[in-house]
């Protein structure tokens, strides 16, 4: 072999090598993206259980009960709010209170197109189109005009077994577990009216509390309903977990 011949094997071996090493190493470029699936961006999350866990768990509970927030898993409460009313809310939160917009146009962080996918998971999930099919429904938002008085009289004819008359609550009974108070200042101010009509129609099924159907022999009327929440309402004190009007 002469020595250009075993120069050049010497220098093919060494280039061979280097060569490995440029090409592994341009793969690991800082910012260049490895080798595992692609992240998909914020904004293109479209799956219903990654948005709600992300945005809804927090407050209504892993699987839609058991959370701080009303019950979304309750397929009365979607059946009488619909799969609209419930996009409005996601997207347009509620004024004043504790529930968030959601969408961009309203202040919040999601798309249309994402807010439109958690209301129909939500529906698709947990909801019942046959449930009450054939029923009359009250609807979900207040129309008629309200009765402060004639709301406490329903209060007492419908509530009153488990809330007691004043609604302070009632202790443990049977399955039923100790009931605090539906009108201390402190809960009133924490939710809306139209959260206390929503529970009041589709009741708390989680906490044996039964819907609008169930309190008596006959379903409760959406006056009584709508009754039952301006007492409720009217039992809101201007300064809430006060104890002093002024500092003593």
């Amino acid at each position: 072999m002469s020595a250009v011949s075993h120069i050049r094997m010497k220098f093919c071996a060494l280039l061979l090598p280097a060569a490995c090493i440029a090409i592994l190493g341009c793969s690991r470029i800082p910012g260049r993206p490895g080798p595992g699936p692609e992240v998909v961006r914020p904004e293109e999350v479209l799956d219903f259980p990654t948005l709600y866990k992300q945005n809804c768990a927090a407050c209504h509970g892993d699987n839609g009960r058991n959370g701080a927030a009303i019950a979304l898993s309750n397929p009365v409460y979607i059946a009488v709010a619909g799969e609209a009313q419930i996009r409005d809310v996601v997207s347009k939160g509620v004024p004043n209170h504790l529930m968030p917009a959601f969408e961009k146009s309203s202040g919040g962080m999601l798309t249309t197109q994402q807010v439109t996918a958690i209301a129909h998971g939500i529906v698709q999930e947990w909801g019942n189109a046959n449930l009450l099919e054939g029923q009359k429904l009250p609807p979900y938002l207040a129309t008629l005009p309200a009765s402060v008085d004639n709301g406490q009289q329903a209060f007492g004819t419908f509530c009153a077994k488990c809330h007691r008359p004043d609604g302070e609550g009632h202790p443990a009974i049977g399955k039923i577990g100790k009931l605090g108070s539906i009108v201390d200042p402190s809960y009133l101010a924490l939710i809306s009216d139209q959260n206390l009509r929503s529970i009041v129609i589709a009741g708390r099924p989680e906490d044996h509390m039964p819907d609008w159907r169930s309190y008596s022999t006959q379903p409760m009327t959406d006056q009584q309903i709508t009754d039952i929440v301006a007492w409720l309402a009217s039992k809101r004190v201007a300064n809430p977990g006060q104890p002093y009007a002024t500092h003593p």
